[in-house]
């Protein structure tokens, strides 16, 4: 190759890429599809699941095998309950991340110590991914809403407190989370309004017609009543519990906004909202600081719950 194809090649490397239509906001097509793909933010994501297997390990040898419970008819609908030394005790749910495709409760064992040390029970749900759901999103959200129910009507026969369950999620897990928080649980559980004491949405999705219109409807069969049903932002009036929203500022320019649109509705309903930015965290690194008890996420839920971090 000669100094001048060279040259030639690297200007055409360097050259702006031709934008087209808008798509969303300002963003064409290209742009949006990667504006909800993490990886393309966050290129350590494999050296991080390194280490959340490594430390999910760690943590089951130091906890112990969970109790495996059924909450629902098929298979996959079990939870992992890592039990604290008490009764009566607040319980922590933690819905699993991955795209709506990917990840299992045993993936997550790494954030149960901090919460069965500082004296809760740690629940971490397994539910169907949207593949083996055939691209409805309202199966895989029927089934944490459960879960949930489920957890609040047997909390006590593994000695939780049904009056102080809290739950988190992540991702697509923090969408989840997010429909969890905005169940109607009268209507479609015949529960109490509030079912839940407080909640950490994180780095998740809550209007989900931006998404519809991005890759990810090549495997979600999105429709107008999954979109209206499953964006948390248009069901702020089902909100009862106080939310921590999270995000790093290293993630999608999207995931961000989402996140900050969401608690600005949540804070303008005058609902009990904290908005919480990991300076300098991308999608995945963040989620570690829940792992941690002096962690951005650790510190914030374990304050929510009313437990002190490192209590043991």
């Amino acid at each position: 190759m000669t100094d001048t194809a060279s040259a030639e090649d690297a200007d055409r490397a360097a050259a702006p890429r031709p934008r087209g239509p808008r798509v969303w906001l300002d963003m064409d097509q290209q742009e949006l599809d990667a504006a909800y793909d993490q990886s393309k933010y966050a290129p350590n994501q494999p050296l991080i699941q390194v280490r959340r297997q490594a430390s999910s390990k760690r943590a089951r040898a130091a906890l112990g095998a969970p109790l495996r419970l059924a909450y629902g008819p098929s298979e996959i609908e079990q939870l992992d309950v890592y039990r604290a030394d008490a009764t009566n005790a607040p319980v922590h749910v933690f819905i699993h991340g991955g795209a709506w495709r990917n990840g299992r409760s045993a993936d997550f064992a790494f954030l149960a110590e901090p919460f069965v040390h500082a004296g809760a029970h740690s629940v971490i749900l397994d539910f169907t991914n949207i593949d083996a759901a055939g691209g409805d999103l309202m199966i895989m959200a029927g089934q944490v809403r459960g879960a949930v129910a489920w957890i609040y009507k047997n909390a006590a026969s593994f000695g939780g407190d049904p009056r102080r369950i809290h739950v988190a999620g992540h991702s697509s897990g923090g969408h989840l989370a997010a429909t969890v928080v905005t169940a109607d649980w009268q209507r479609d559980f015949g529960l109490p309004k509030d079912v839940l004491r407080g909640a950490l949405l994180c780095s998740g999705m809550y209007d989900l017609e931006p998404v519809r219109l991005s890759a990810r409807s090549k495997y979600v069969k999105f429709t107008d009543e999954i979109e209206a049903e499953l964006s948390a932002q248009r069901h702020i009036d089902r909100l009862n519990c106080p939310l921590i929203v999270g995000y790093g500022t290293c993630e999608t320019p999207e995931f961000q906004r989402q996140a900050r649109d969401f608690a600005a509705a949540v804070k303008s309903a005058g609902k009990p909202v904290d908005l919480l930015v990991g300076e300098g965290y991308n999608h995945f690194e963040i989620l570690e600081t829940l792992a941690n008890p002096y962690g951005l996420l650790g510190r914030a839920v374990l304050g929510q719950m009313g437990l002190p971090a490192g209590k043991s």
